[in-house]
């Protein structure tokens, strides 16, 4: 990450001593009250699948090619990529070459959804994209989520292209999150409707749908996460609509209009991430997802007494969580990638 004298990363947490019962959580804050302007939509048909796995709907073409899978509701609260998979269900969209899957992962988690209380759908038991190591996927613990995740592994063991469709709670720009793996970011810079793609090495706290090692390793399979925008706005199934096209539209003859969406503007790698270590975790600015911050050294936030500033220059903040819990990520820090402008 050093690139010189004067480009030696500054340290992202200047610390300071912190009494102990600065460390503990401040009274809990009510949440902002969400626009919701979508209804989660009605996935009857396709619950019991057709393929033997509930809410896996698998066609084959007739002449060879990729296996392409599309995943939607993942988290229960971001059913945007569900709409999309429903509404391409009901139009009878079928590959000619290959063999094309549209998941429903956690339906269960979306019956849930209460507009009035939209974030508590994200999930029955524990994160669903946390939990796709094979170390925990072979284990004997049981919860809803880590044995739904087993019932679709054979899907997703025979992908070669993956699209995980995301949405995000807090405001900020759409972006196309890869591994660190050469096809998974090559595929990321494929999606289309997004001008920004992130490369990072995933989270501490378990292993997400696109770091599984059947996309991790060195082998041909890709997979990318698409967060589309915010929940429950009609502009981010839209955009979640235009990165399945884009993918699924060849395998399926389908011709993809032009939509005037700019070239890639942004392709960039993680370097720093930062978790909450009090529950006084606060920015200094309500910041936006994308946001690039032109100097380093420029603060961010503080954790309790601690400050958060910017390593370098032309930093951009990672879908910065406004309200991190302690031992939460709060923001990820990254730069443009090697050869990018």
């Amino acid at each position: 990450m050093t690139c010189g004298p004067d480009e030696t990363p500054l340290p992202v947490r200047v610390t300071r001593p912190t009494p102990f019962l600065d460390r503990l959580p401040p009274p809990v804050q009510p949440l902002p009250r969400w626009r919701v302007d979508l209804s989660p939509p009605d996935i009857t048909p396709w619950r019991k699948g057709n393929c033997g796995i509930p809410g896996v709907m698998h066609y084959e073409g007739r002449r060879p090619g990729p296996h392409i899978v599309c995943v939607s509701l993942i988290h229960g609260n971001e059913f945007s990529g569900a709409i999309v998979l429903d509404r391409l269900l009901r139009a009878r969209i079928r590959p000619r070459s290959g063999r094309l899957s549209f998941i429903f992962a956690n339906p269960e988690a979306m019956d849930l959804f209460d507009p009035r209380d939209p974030v508590r759908a994200r999930c029955v038991d524990e994160d669903m994209n946390r939990v796709w190591s094979p170390a925990t996927l072979a284990g004997c613990r049981a919860a809803h989520e880590l044995d739904r995740a087993r019932m679709l592994l054979p899907v997703i063991l025979t992908a070669d292209r993956l699209l995980d469709l995301h949405s995000m709670l807090w405001p900020g720009d759409p972006l196309v999150l890869s591994g660190l793996s050469a096809q998974g970011r090559q595929m990321a810079r494929r999606v289309d409707g997004v001008g920004t793609t992130v490369a990072d090495q995933g989270h501490r706290s378990g292993c997400r749908l696109i770091d599984h090692p059947r996309f991790s390793d060195d082998g041909p399979a890709a997979a990318c996460l698409l967060e589309a925008g915010q929940h429950w706005h009609e502009s981010t199934v839209a955009r979640a609509m235009q990165a399945v096209m884009s993918l699924i539209g060849p395998c399926c003859g389908l011709s993809v209009p032009a939509t005037g969406t700019p070239e890639l503007q942004h392709d960039m790698v993680v370097t720093d991430v930062v978790t909450a270590r009090t529950g006084a975790f606060r920015f200094v600015a309500p910041f936006r997802g994308g946001h690039v911050l032109p100097t380093r050294g420029t603060l961010v936030a503080h954790d309790g007494r601690d400050e958060i500033r910017t390593p370098y220059d032309r930093c951009m903040l990672v879908m910065p969580n406004l309200r991190p819990a302690r031992g939460h990520t709060a923001v990820r820090f990254a730069r443009a990638a090697s050869g990018a402008a």
